[in-house]
């Protein structure tokens, strides 16, 4: 069908936008309409008339019918195109299908040609192999063939090819000192008559060339020629382990050389005179020590490039040399110091051992820096030489076993063996332990031996008497524990040496003051034992730690709580007992139980913070110090449990002693007067006097719990006086005034001690003395009142009856009683007293609890018996 002409020509902007390459780029249908229509609805507007949608219709057939041409030129030419495509396929597949067989021709090639090359190379690599073992064999025979002809030539002394070889530069140096080793080797296995001449000519020619390599050795040394130094080593390494040149390098090292010190070493004057002081500082330095060491870091670093470069086996050298240091320089050094320390004291001595290993060790640890290299590789020259000797023996020296830090480990270790193996440290540590204590303890000794009367057992003579077969021990036996060795200082400084009980002529007299005692004392004891137990840790072996703690635990129970604790208690003990029942009681003691019990706070912190912990590594060493520390402050529970019972009956005493000074009539005067010009009797006063001493000694003594429970032992005792005080004197109506006024006196001083406990027990008093107060007519109503109406009748009867107008309403009195008896039968009176026996029982519970000092010890009531016993309240285990 054949297209239709066009009916209108197209616009020329309008043709443009119909063209092929206005569809190339983006194209959107409603610009398209738009930009094809643009003009035309222009000319619209501009008519006036109606609208004439031809111009339109026009427009886009012709359009239409351009875009349907555009069409069929793009298809004509996609098709064209894809025809070439499927032509240009065709050839590509073609051509790459020979490319692929060709690469396969290739690579079967390869493959043929690489398993030719296969089967080559293993013919190579046997044919190598048994080249390799022709050529070893071969050296085998030309070394064995050279070795019987250089043997052969030594059997006629002929060295002249030797010494031809010998003069031929380093490279036959070298072969010379192996040919020797061999030979050596060879001459002591061979048995032929002409053998011992031979080997005698072997021997010699090998001490000649020794001989030669050392002096070049030295001159090259001498000379600064490290290359040449290198040589001679590494040839004497070949010819016999290089041992000698070792030895010659050391020996004539300057270090060596200069520290053969025949001058004085710098004198440290501040060490030594504060050294023997066991109050100052341990030192941490010795000026000669510290310049020493300086000297060897200085001279090891420099030491450590030149072993390394000069010898081929640079660790061995530098442990021998090092070993040299610590053998010759530290261990000479080192004795000069302890001999002279040894000379001051035992604690100068330790003290200066502890300050060599300190510093020794930080030296080990910096010396440990230096580790050098195993032995330097060998060259192809020598690797063959070695696979050629025929007795293949490994050269000397050629490995290295121990690094240079495990020597240093055993050269500190060997240093001070001597000085601490077995119980050589443990034994001088006890002993300069003993020796300070006892120095500390003398006079205090002294003033407790002279205080203690002669030909009474007590403790401080079972103490001596421990004392002395703990040093006896020492004297006899051939090894001597530490406990001995302390006890042996204490007894010595002590004053007990000999059976001597008088005082030595010229004495120094001993003082109150030397037997009181002091915080400050036990915590130098504490201080002095603490330094020692940190040189114990440093000096002793760890598995010995524990151990070696535990007996300086021992000589410091020794000293602190037998020596200087219990003999305190002791001679408190004795002076309260020994006091005149008939004087006023002493209550100084009371100051001695408050020191004990600080002591024993001390002695138990002390123990649980700084020693416990160093036992951990030991379960059973550990239990064996909670025991044996549990039973020492056993020791003092029961000493300050005497001391404290002591000083209470000694007040009681006292209070008795006082109201029986009372007058039979103080409370049945005749002249009214001068009874009411006076406030107390004379046995009050005194009374409340002492009660107010004990009071203020107490509370200046004692604290807390403690205060309480003692105030309430002498309070109960008290009221237990009173309460038979008053069935002795019979009171008429002025002395029941006087009673009153006596009473409240003892009330009111009671009440300042501000126990709770003790306000019932004496207003329970107080009541009582009521009685001689009150109207006959109301006696019966008011003792059932109150806590007189917790007694019966009859238990108040004997009081009653001390009124002086008891006569006249005896009966009456007595008619009412049995009228209560009649009605409550003995049930009630049971009752009633046993409400009153729950009172006392229910105030006596006290004593039970025990009396506690600060915050450890425990002191069982007063004053008749104890009912607990004296008990620290923190214990270990």
């Amino acid at each position: 069908m054949a297209s239709r002409p066009p009916i209108h020509a197209l616009d020329p902007a309008v043709d443009e936008h119909l063209q092929l390459s206005a569809f190339k780029a983006k194209f959107d249908v409603t610009e398209f309409v738009g930009n094809v229509s643009e003009k035309l609805i222009a000319q619209s507007k501009e008519d006036a008339g109606p609208f004439d949608p031809k111009p339109f219709i026009r427009t886009f057939e012709a359009a239409v019918d351009k875009l349907i041409a555009v069409r069929k030129d793009v298809q004509a030419k996609t098709e064209q195109m894809e025809k070439g495509v499927r032509i240009s396929e065709r050839e590509y597949s073609k051509k790459m299908a020979e490319l692929n067989r060709g690469f396969e021709t290739v690579g079967n090639s390869f493959a043929g040609m690489e398993s030719r090359m296969n089967e080559v190379s293993s013919t190579a690599v046997r044919i190598g192999e048994q080249l390799e073992t022709v050529h070893i064999e071969r050296q085998r025979a030309q070394a064995a063939y050279d070795l019987i002809d250089f043997y052969n030539q030594f059997s006629r002394g002929d060295t002249t090819r030797l010494d031809t070889l010998r003069k031929d530069g380093r490279t036959g140096r070298r072969q010379v000192a192996v040919l020797l080793r061999r030979l050596n080797t060879v001459a002591r296995e061979v048995d032929l008559p002409t053998a011992d001449n031979t080997r005698e000519n072997i021997e010699k020619y090998c001490e000649k060339f020794e001989k030669e390599m050392l002096n070049l050795f030295d001159r090259c040394y001498r000379r600064g020629d490290p290359k040449m130094m290198h040589h001679c080593a590494q040839t004497l390494l070949e010819f016999n382990g290089g041992t000698s040149c070792v030895q010659v390098y050391v020996n004539q090292h300057d270090f060596f050389i200069n520290n053969v010190r025949a001058s004085k070493p710098v004198e440290d004057t501040v060490l030594w005179n504060t050294i023997p002081d066991p109050d100052a500082g341990a030192p941490r330095s010795e000026t000669g020590l510290t310049e020493l060491f300086a000297e060897i870091r200085a001279t090891v670093d420099t030491e450590a490039q030149i072993v390394k470069a000069v010898f081929p086996n640079p660790p061995v050298v530098m442990q021998v040399f090092l070993q040299r240091v610590f053998a010759q320089s530290i261990q000479q050094h080192m004795e000069q110091l302890l001999h002279r320390a040894s000379a001051l004291s035992d604690l100068a001595y330790l003290r200066v051992l502890q300050l060599v290993h300190i510093q020794a060790t930080v030296l080990v640890d910096d010396l440990k820096t230096y580790e050098l290299p195993a032995v330097a590789p060998r060259t192809p020259f020598e690797a063959s030489e070695f696979r050629r000797s025929l007795t293949g023996a490994a050269v000397p020296g050629a490995t290295t076993t121990t690094t240079v830090s495990t020597m240093l480990e055993s050269a500190m270790e060997e240093l001070f063996v001597p000085y601490t193996e077995g119980q050589r440290y443990l034994e001088r540590e006890s002993r300069s332990l003993g020796t300070l204590y006892s120095t500390l303890l003398a006079n205090f000794t002294r003033y407790h031996a002279k205080t203690q009367k002669p030909g009474k057992s007590s403790v401080f003579d079972m103490v001596v008497n421990q004392l002395s077969a703990a040093a006896a021990t020492t004297a006899t036996g051939g090894g001597s524990s530490t406990s001995a060795q302390a006890a042996a200082a204490l007894m010595r400084f002590g004053g007990y040496n000999a059976p001597q009980k008088q005082d030595k002529a010229g004495e120094e007299p001993v003082r109150d003051e030397d037997g009181l005692l002091s915080v400050e004392t036990a915590e130098t004891m504490l201080k002095w034992h603490a330094e020692a137990t940190g040189r114990c840790v440093e000096l002793s072996p760890s598995s010995d730690v524990a151990k070696n703690t535990f007996a300086l635990l021992r000589v410091l129970s020794e000293a602190m709580c037998t020596a200087y604790v219990e003999a305190a208690i002791e001679t408190a003990q004795a002076r309260v007992e020994a006091a005149d029942g008939k004087s006023e009681p002493n209550l100084q003691p009371l100051l001695t139980l408050r020191l004990v019990d600080l002591i024993c706070h001390l002695w138990q912190q002390y123990v649980n913070t700084a020693l416990l912990p160093l036992a951990s590594s030991s379960v059973t060493i550990r239990r064996e110090m909670v025991v044996f520390n549990n039973q020492a402050v056993s020791r003092l529970e029961g000493g300050a449990n005497a001391l404290s019972q002591r000083i209470t009956d000694s007040i009681v005493s006292w209070l008795s002693l006082q109201l029986a000074k009372q007058k039979k009539n103080d409370f049945k005067p005749r002249n009214d007067d001068l009874s009411f010009a006076r406030v107390n009797t004379e046995p009050c006063i005194a009374c409340c006097e002492t009660l107010e001493k004990v009071r203020d000694a107490a509370k200046l003594s004692l604290s807390g719990k403690n205060l309480e429970v003692f105030l309430t032992e002498v309070g109960v005792a008290f009221h237990s006086l009173l309460l038979e005080h008053l069935r002795k004197f019979p009171v008429n109506d002025t002395g029941g005034l006087m009673l009153a006024k006596d009473i409240k006196s003892y009330q009111d001083t009671i009440a300042t001690f501000g126990i709770p406990s003790l306000f019932e027990r004496f207003e329970f008093i107080r009541q009582l003395g009521n009685i001689f107060l009150v109207r006959p007519e109301i006696l019966k109503t008011y003792i059932t009142e109150n806590y007189l109406g917790r007694v019966d009748a009859n238990l108040l009867k004997p009081y009653v009856a001390l009124r002086s107008d008891w006569g006249q309403f005896e009966k009456g009195f007595n008619d009412g009683v049995e009228e209560t008896d009649v009605v409550a039968g003995k049930g009630r009176l049971k009752d009633r007293f046993g409400r009153l026996s729950g009172m006392m029982k229910e105030l006596e519970g006290l004593k039970l609890e025990g009396f506690k000092l600060s915050e450890g010890l425990v002191m069982p009531s007063i004053p008749t018996s104890f009912a607990g016993g004296f008990s620290i309240s923190t214990r270990f285990g």
